[in-house]
């Protein structure tokens, strides 16, 4: 098989990819579930569709969700992931050695699985005893949390459409700041600044409304339709933007985007945002 195939974002913008093979296409009670071969970034995976990550580009996302929080928080012994089913966030979390327990919580068990099996090149440590994954509803399960606090939480959902909705919204917010330690931080991907602006903007909004700290952040995410992404890094305390020295040593040499001076700039909002935030 060769053939392009097009991403189309909200009928006005569209991003192809020439892709060479199939190597799974399945249906969960969720959504359709896609792996294919692309010629410009190896193995990919779509989502309903939409290209969510690939061999060759999937490092920008995941380190820039994972290291300004886990860098920056005062613990991070306790983790949640929120979605992810892919592994990369959970690899880029098992990198440091404070790490105690790292909880992956992933709606679609079809992700889980279909990752495991066709994204080896992602290199997830999925048999590491500190890591346990869980298949089910991630607003159900923080909503109904009733263990030990977490030091911090990652989201990692899709867009804010269909089983990722929740995670976007006021409810699902106010249940990660109860189930963090008082010092807590929270990194979610908050969508594109540019072509997702309102939904950028009103996703900033509702976090500034429940955490006294959210800080946007942004980088490169080439395989989405956009180009830039976002995230941002919420906390019940005082921000904690600034790396520490012995967990950039841990990490630092090992990623292929994330370094001190990225994370430094990262924050740099841009005019335009700062007026509408």
């Amino acid at each position: 098989m060769s053939l392009w195939f097009d991403e189309t974002f909200q009928g006005r913008v569209r991003l192809g990819f020439h892709v060479t093979k199939t190597l799974f296409h399945g249906q969960s009670e969720y959504q359709s579930v896609d792996v294919v071969e692309t010629e410009a970034w190896g193995t990919t995976l779509l989502l309903d569709g939409v290209y969510m990550t690939s061999v060759g580009d999937e490092y920008h996302y995941h380190e820039m969700l994972v290291h300004p929080a886990l860098t920056s928080a005062p613990s991070i012994k306790r983790v949640l992931v929120i979605g992810g089913g892919d592994g990369g966030t959970v690899r880029e979390v098992l990198r440091y050695r404070e790490v105690e327990q790292v909880i992956l919580c992933e709606i679609d068990r079809l992700v889980v699985e279909t990752s495991q099996q066709y994204l080896t090149e992602f290199n997830v440590p999925w048999n590491d005893p500190r890591l346990k994954v869980l298949c089910q509803d991630g607003v159900a399960y923080l909503r109904d949390y009733v263990g030990e606090p977490f030091d911090v939480i990652l989201v990692d959902g899709a867009d804010p459409v269909g089983p990722a909705a929740g995670l976007f919204e006021s409810p699902f917010y106010s249940a990660c700041r109860a189930r963090l330690q008082p010092e807590g931080v929270l990194a979610s991907q908050t969508e594109a600044p540019t072509l997702m602006r309102d939904d950028f903007v009103r996703i900033v909004k509702t976090l500034r409304s429940v955490f006294p700290n959210a800080h946007p952040y942004f980088g490169p995410v080439p395989i989405y339709v956009c180009g830039t992404w976002s995230w941002t890094l919420a906390s019940n305390a005082s921000a904690a933007l600034t790396p520490r020295e012995d967990r950039l040593t841990q990490i630092e040499a090992g990623c292929r985007y994330y370094n001190r001076d990225i994370h430094r700039a990262a924050f740099a909002l841009p005019n335009d945002l700062r007026k509408l935030l």
